[in-house]
């Protein structure tokens, strides 16, 4: 295999079209130089160059080698810039889960600082909800999930991104919508309830049943999603409790209200991270954002 020493040599001669011209740009003698080149020719299989005694010319295999060799060369010069751009977390791969729900309000401006903090990090995505997360986080499949509390503190750090109300969607027509205050259990215990799923949805079902004494008999839908709850609320299958952010979806026919008897917006938002993470490019992106503060990353 040749070296990068008889590349750049090649290309000094092709360049020059003369070897004493060559040796010079070098800094060495000339009878290494040609040396070095018929060490290469004899490396590629062919001739490189037709000389004589008084000139030096490319042959058509040595002006296709020209091509290669200069992007070689680049490459080779490029590539300690690249491996330390990585190292410092500036260049690299950063693997993001999120729950639909963070898609909403936080997904995007977190992605817009991304950007512009570190524009050479390629970002991919991944639409989960908190407990495959945690399962990709944990199997290296992940880097950073955008996820609902709670979290085993001795595996990942967090930070608080974001925290928010519950409302009742209703039907546009609905006659809760036309009260004017804020809503009680009683205004809505006996309404069908489209529910949030205990396995899939574990987190805002364990906040609902905290917050309520829900009437399973009333639950006509078990769903995992928040828009798949709304829909159905646009279709008066019943009324949903939901976080704040849901009413940015925009589907027709729903109305929010608000819910009397919460604690200071008990929705909560998280980035989570395993504790021993090594990806550079995570690392600095938790640098720049300033994880380790205890505001949220966003208000409500």
């Amino acid at each position: 295999m040749f070296t990068f020493d008889q590349l750049a040599g090649f290309i000094a001669v092709a360049e020059e079209l003369h070897f004493g011209r060559a040796a010079e740009r070098l800094e060495m003698t000339q009878p290494p130089l040609s040396r070095l080149i018929q060490k290469l020719e004899k490396i590629v299989g062919t001739s490189l160059f037709e000389r004589n005694n008084r000139n030096v010319q490319l042959t058509p295999a040595g002006l296709a080698f020209l091509d290669e060799a200069r992007r070689l060369m680049v490459l080779a010069e490029r590539a300690p810039t690249a491996a330390r751009r990585i190292a410092s977390g500036r260049s690299g791969h950063l693997r993001i889960g999120f729950t639909a729900a963070s898609a909403l309000n936080v997904l995007g401006p977190l992605l817009g600082e991304t950007s512009r903090l570190l524009p050479d990090v390629d970002v991919e995505l991944s639409e989960l909800v908190t407990g495959k997360q945690i399962s990709g986080l944990l199997t290296g499949e992940l880097d950073l999930g955008l996820a609902r509390p709670p979290f085993d503190e001795e595996i990942f750090d967090s930070r608080l991104l974001y925290r928010e109300s519950m409302l009742l969607a209703v039907p546009s027509a609905h006659r809760l919508a036309d009260l004017g205050r804020d809503l009680t259990h009683e205004d809505f215990k006996n309404e069908p309830l489209i529910m949030h799923s205990p396995t899939e949805a574990r987190y805002f079902y364990d906040l609902v049943v905290r917050m309520f004494p829900i009437r399973h008999g009333n639950v006509v839908h078990v769903v995992s999603q928040i828009v798949t709850m709304v829909s159905l609320v646009a279709a008066k299958r019943g009324v949903a409790l939901v976080p704040a952010s849901a009413a940015q979806l925009n589907i027709e026919g729903v109305k929010y209200l608000p819910l009397s008897g919460q604690s200071d917006n008990p929705v909560e938002l998280h980035a989570i991270w395993i504790k021993s993470a090594e990806n550079p490019a995570l690392r600095r992106l938790l640098q720049e954002l300033d994880f380790s503060a205890e505001r949220p990353f966003m208000s409500s």
